[in-house]
């Protein structure tokens, strides 16, 4: 008997306000099938939109889509623990952490458990706000560290803030957290494969609540593979900031002959020999802003062997 694919978990922070309730919610809404679990320190932190609610129970909502929302308390261990014994499980975990933690502890606990894996750390930030809280002698500590460890930074809110403050709180943000990507933000609305992995294709939908649809802002591209390739070179040049991806992910076919699953989360880019069977060897999907990504360079890598 094959053994259960380990559990995605991606861990989203930012200090209180910030708006990762309005990026929970987005993500849920757009889920399309997916069955995910949202972990919450307290679940008055977490205010889900009222007709995404099929039950409620004291420390469980029950939400459209087969996802689950419930409250974990000070045992996040336990809490995941329970969640891969559910049948059927979640395809994938998001962990909204509280104000004042730190994501990349709340990480390290993944470590502690079989059957999960970090799939990626989002921080959000008020781009009205975040500047003159980072200068709080009680919050500026806790801010600083909350950007050490994530992929992506989102600069929340950008609707609220003239244009050239938030290209100069992104420029900012980018300075305080230079391994990752920043990205702006309005109304939480962000491809759901930018912050949560997948093993579907790569598709923007058109969000009901905007009048600007995802495809308006980010781009998906196939690159083909149809020759042997050094995995481990493909996806590092993937991860490359020059290149402008956020995400990429796919199966490529090694010089040794197997295959290679390549996924690229910001500036981590990693290959691992897989032996799940697909049909899809030698395609990577890919996604960035349209602004950023170097079709160009693109182009190379795939040529590349």
């Amino acid at each position: 008997m094959s053994e259960a694919p380990r559990i995605p978990v991606t861990v989203i922070g930012g200090y209180l306000g910030a708006g990762k309730t309005t990026l929970v919610n987005h993500l849920l809404r757009t889920a399309q099938g997916r069955r995910l679990a949202v972990l919450v320190n307290d679940l008055g932190e977490l205010s889900i939109d009222a007709d995404l609610i099929e039950a409620r129970d004291e420390n469980l909502i029950s939400i459209a889509g087969g996802c689950v929302c419930c409250s974990y308390g000070s045992d996040l261990v336990l809490a995941l623990k329970e969640l891969a014994a559910r049948n059927p499980r979640p395809d994938h975990v998001l962990i909204e952490t509280s104000g004042v933690a730190l994501p990349n502890s709340v990480a390290a606990s993944l470590s502690l458990l079989e059957g999960y894996k970090l799939d990626c750390v989002a921080v959000l930030a008020d781009v009205t706000t975040i500047r003159r809280m980072a200068t709080d002698r009680y919050l500026a500590d806790t801010i600083e560290r909350q950007f050490v460890d994530a992929d992506f930074v989102l600069a929340a809110k950008a609707d609220c803030a003239p244009a050239g403050e938030v290209a100069s709180v992104c420029a900012w943000l980018s300075q305080k957290a230079p391994q990752a990507r920043v990205l702006p933000v309005t109304r939480g609305q962000v491809p759901f494969e930018v912050i949560a992995s997948s093993d579907r294709p790569l598709r923007l939908v058109a969000s009901a609540d905007t009048h600007h649809h995802e495809s308006d802002i980010y781009s998906t591209r196939l690159l083909d593979f149809p020759e042997p390739v050094n995995a481990t070179r493909v996806a590092m040049a993937l991860a490359d900031r020059g290149v402008g991806l956020l995400r990429a992910k796919g199966f490529v076919r090694g010089h040794d002959g197997a295959t290679w699953t390549i996924q690229v989360v910001g500036e981590r880019g990693e290959a691992l020999p897989t032996r799940k069977p697909t049909s899809h060897v030698g395609q990577v999907n890919c996604i960035g802003l349209i602004a950023r990504m170097d079709n160009d360079r693109l182009d190379a890598i795939a040529q590349a062997r």
